[in-house]
């Protein structure tokens, strides 16, 4: 059976891949232990002196399992279950803003939702020019608690409320336009540039970046980590009520949400 991430080394570079292309990258709870433990493996690989995140097959990540979490709305014992969802998450997204190297995300086709919130969480970011971002979640009846703070951070605050009040996708050069993108280059060559900028990485010195990434992830963005615990309980409230349960439902049903 297929592992759902995997790393490889490639001279100073450490690539993590999601791996779910069936799924399009969705986010289940084994991913996502998965990848939290690809950090801390390339942590303490000495020689990797950047980190790149990418998806396998046709999307970066389509967000989270939505078939695992309507599951979980139909069990008899959910709201423990979506704390420890929203947790599992946040402990992911914090791992990336204190991972002392950096992170360069490699984005192609559609990172959304939850798989948004991996794009924010990295210091760098290379897409293809056919590359979607977007946060759907109130079309499910869901909330972005934990990826309205890093939106917020990345691009404003202004932009931010565009984004998650639309619930819509923007295009890869919209995304570029607003900051979210850093550089678009053709489908075939994401990877590669991505490595190339680690590369680039690798040639400062590793305790200067170490700083860097602090003082700009702690320090300036000093109520970050706060306001990421607060979207995390705001994001678990949401998944508990009737609108959730019904706009996942009707998600997994190709319908139109009947809204209570």
């Amino acid at each position: 059976m297929e592992p759902v991430v995997k790393i490889h080394v490639h001279e100073h570079a450490g690539t993590i891949i999601l791996n779910r292309p069936e799924k399009r990258n969705a986010l289940s709870r084994e991913l996502l232990r998965e990848l939290r433990q690809a950090f801390d493996d390339l942590h303490l690989e000495r020689r990797v002196r950047a980190v790149i995140l990418t998806g396998a097959g046709s999307a970066f990540c389509a967000g989270m399992d939505l078939a695992e979490m309507l599951a979980t709305s139909q069990s008899d014992v959910p709201q423990p279950q979506w704390h420890e969802d929203a947790l599992l998450y946040l402990d992911v997204l914090e791992a990336m803003l204190r991972f002392p190297k950096p992170i360069v995300a490699a984005v192609g086709g559609a990172a959304v939702a939850g798989g948004a919130g991996l794009v924010l969480a990295c210091d760098l970011v290379v897409a293809a020019e056919s590359a979607q971002f977007g946060l759907p979640e109130p079309r499910r009846g869901l909330v972005a608690g934990m990826v309205a703070p890093l939106l917020a951070f990345r691009a404003g605050g202004g932009q931010a409320a565009r984004l998650l009040l639309s619930a819509g996708l923007i295009d890869a050069r919209e995304a570029h336009r607003i900051g979210l993108f850093h550089e678009l280059v053709a489908e075939d060559k994401v990877w590669a540039r991505a490595v190339e900028i680690g590369r680039g990485c690798a040639e400062c010195a590793p305790e200067a970046l170490q700083l860097t990434k602090r003082m700009l992830n702690e320090t300036v963005g000093e109520t970050l980590f706060t306001q990421l615990a607060a979207g995390a309980a705001v994001s678990a409230t949401a998944r508990t009520t009737e609108a959730a349960a019904e706009g996942l439902a009707a998600f997994l049903e190709k319908r139109e949400p009947k809204w209570p």
